[in-house]
């Protein structure tokens, strides 16, 4: 066994290998506090058939790990959480670039959770567990990588903070890097500056020296530094170069096509084209030829495209680098909805739906920190006819909950808390075209749909996504990128935020690393397009309105003396279900006297507060009550005068004249005005009836 050690603000970390799961390629036991991950690397010793390199990251969360027994009928981990699909994602994006071009051997990294102390990103330490397992094993891949997560509290940076840390930071961060730059960069923040996220950045990066030695020092421990050799596919030369000659002016018309579907339908045809006329006189091996025409036609349109951008400043559709696309908004487009928008950028089009429900509509989580409940959802659909395509429809991608989950966190920041806005809200965006960042799509939309909802919101928020085009010496930051930009270019930076500041950025790249300059260029330029963006928005809506929907669940909220509380409710919860069949209306009540009715029309909801109301007042002396008799007594008659409240009305103020009996003038049942003569220091009411009547 093996094992380093080092410092992150105080906290010990430790890397150990050798010692568990010793049949994978390469496993790393990290060690923080009293959490610990354990990291596996397998990779086959045979490249796959696929063009692509098939890297799979699996995380396994086990409840053990806190010490608990999850819930449900199995009492077993089941399917993955939205959490834990999106540390997967975590850890997948800044190791992927690592691996060198052309190996397509399947690799997968699995990380398990085996116990964990909710005070460190157990994210972070998977990826230092990940690359330090890569980097000990005899799989290619040019680390380290590091990752750290930093919160920034009280204008002061924290290093991996706990969960509670968490809750008050007003801007959080999650990046990667490897010793020559960042490699991704994922994060939240409460309207933060272009400033203090690059002061972020920079921070992040110089703490990672530590972890990058360490890594180091424990490759040079284990390892005898070989990789395992692996061909990369070459093309037939001669071959190649027929193709290439016969492809280029092809992809150059086609790339003039400044309309996306006209120019893939033109890759299409030309792509037979070249099929047809290079493969007639080929026997042998047809398939082989075949996907290397597939692959040089790929790569001629990846060079041409770039070219364009790097050598003539022009772009596919025909833009300047900081140009966004003509923008169209519209609100109110689906009339059941309780708050709707389609908002098109380009050939990026998004269908926002806003609908308002009660408290028993939160969504309830079991996650490793415990129990937790969310009031606001953004949920993503991206069919594939969005695209032009047929595909399978039914359940959610890994790419579909990340891009959700991006959107709803750059939302969340103008969401309504507190008794104010008791609604729970789920938003789903609805990808009806794409041609690039349908997720910044997605927020655009979403905001107007929140607006038209009538959510008091206190700003607007837009997001863009920024891409990058580098030759090593060149740098051309682009605003607002295609489809083909992003698959082609370098990097795909989602920044989101309103006119005053950013809550939300996303950022990955498909080189090996990225400058600060490159980084502060970006924030900069997608400034500029968000402020453009929220201008086009505010064409069509400028302001939440001032109603919600006809359709949407009407509310109030009170707040009552905590000793009503048990009134409202009553034994066993008979009063309640009595307001709740009576008026059709729901009430929602807290043990801190919090009470909130929703009802589907407004007689409803004010029929539902009267009751409410009655049953919580308390009586005034001097003032006259409507009552009904409850009990007679030989001295009197007890008369509830507001709901669970009654007096005594004692025989001698019946009348002005002598009663011998109560029931010479009243039975139980009867109604009569009361008025109210005293109310003790024990809360006993003095009722009288001849105080009513004419002497």
């Amino acid at each position: 066994m093996k094992s380093v050690s080092f410092n992150l603000q105080g906290k010990e970390v430790v890397l150990e290998t050798g010692r568990l799961a010793k049949q994978s390629d390469g496993s790393v036991l990290v060690k923080c506090g009293d959490s610990r991950v354990l990291v596996t690397v397998v990779s086959d010793k045979s490249a796959s058939t696929m063009d692509f390199f098939p890297l799979t990251v699996e995380v396994q969360e086990r409840f053990y790990s806190v010490g608990r027994i999850p819930g449900g009928f199995f009492k077993r981990e089941g399917r993955p959480s939205g959490d834990t699909i999106l540390n997967c994602r975590l850890i997948d994006r800044p190791l992927r670039p690592c691996f060198p071009d052309g190996y397509k051997n399947p690799t997968q990294i699995v990380s398990t959770v085996l116990s964990s102390d909710n005070q460190t990103s157990l994210t972070s330490l998977a990826i230092i567990g990940a690359s330090a397992a890569l980097s000990c094993s005899d799989i290619p891949f040019s680390g380290p990588v590091a990752a750290i997560q930093i919160a920034r509290i009280n204008k002061e940076w924290k290093l991996n903070p706990g969960t509670e840390d968490l809750h008050k930071a007003d801007l959080s961060l999650f990046v990667a890097a490897r010793k020559e730059g960042i490699l991704m960069v994922e994060g939240e923040a409460d309207f933060v500056s272009e400033a203090e996220v690059l002061e972020g950045l920079k921070f992040a990066y110089k703490e990672m020296g530590v972890i990058f030695k360490a890594q180091e020092d424990l490759e040079s421990q284990v390892s005898n530094g070989k990789k395992r050799s692996f061909t990369k596919e070459e093309n037939d030369k001669d071959f190649e170069k027929k193709v290439k000659e016969f492809v280029t002016p092809l992809i150059k018309e086609a790339l003039a096509c400044t309309d996306k579907m006209d120019r893939y339908a033109k890759y299409a045809e030309f792509k037979s084209q070249a099929k047809t006329e290079l493969l007639k006189n080929i026997t042998e091996d047809k398939a082989s030829f075949e996907k290397q025409l597939s692959s040089v036609f790929d790569d001629v349109k990846y060079t041409i495209a770039r070219n364009m951008i790097l050598e003539d400043g022009k772009r596919i559709d025909g833009r300047n680098m900081v140009t966004v696309r003509p923008i169209d908004c519209t609100v109110g487009d689906l009339p059941r909805a309780h708050g709707s928008s389609v908002f098109t950028r380009g050939e990026t089009q998004v269908l926002a739906a806003v609908t308002l429900g009660t408290q028993d509509d939160e969504q309830r989580l079991e996650k490793l920190e415990g129990a937790a409940t969310k009031k606001f959802m953004l949920h993503y659909n991206f069919p594939p006819y969005c695209v032009g395509e047929t595909g399978r429809l039914g359940g959610q991608s890994r790419r579909e909950v990340g891009h959700g989950m991006l959107a709803e966190r750059a939302l969340q920041a103008i969401i309504p808390k507190g008794d104010s806005f008791p609604y729970t809200v789920r938003l789903v965006s609805e990808v009806l075209e794409s041609n690039g960042s349908s997720s910044m799509g997605t927020v655009c939309s979403g905001s107007l749909a929140l607006m038209d909802a009538g959510i008091p919101v206190h700003t607007p928020i837009a997001g863009i996504a920024m891409g990058l085009i580098s030759n090593g010496t060149k740098n051309i930051v682009l605003t607002d990128i295609l489809g083909d930009e992003d698959h082609l270019g370098d990097m795909d930076f989602k920044v989101a935020g309103s006119a005053t500041g950013i809550t939300a950025l996303q950022m990955d790249i498909k080189i090996e690393s990225l400058g600060f300059d490159v980084l502060e260029q970006a924030l900069s330029q997608a400034k500029d397009g968000r402020l453009h963006i929220l201008k086009e928005m505010e064409k069509a809506l400028s302001e939440p309105r001032k109603e919600f929907s006809t359709y949407a669940p009407k509310q109030k909220s009170l707040r009552i003396p905590v000793k009503k509380v048990r009134d409202v409710i009553g034994s066993g919860g008979k009063v309640i279900r009595g307001i709740i069949d009576s008026t059709g209306a729901k009430v929602d009540i807290e043990d801190d006297g919090l009470v909130t009715v929703f009802a589907v029309d407004k007689s409803s909801l004010d029929k539902a507060m009267q009751m409410i109301e009655d049953i919580i007042a308390e009586v005034e002396i001097g003032r006259t009550y409507p009552g009904k008799v409850l009990k007679i007594t030989d001295f009197g008659a007890f008369v509830e005068v507001l709901p669970n409240t009654s007096g005594l009305l004692h025989i001698s103020e019946l009348a002005h004249e002598r009663v011998r009996k109560v029931e010479d003038v009243l039975s139980e049942g009867d109604t009569l005005d009361v008025k109210v003569l005293d109310v003790d220091h024990s809360g006993r009411i003095k009722l009288s009836r001849k105080a009513l009547l004419n002497s």
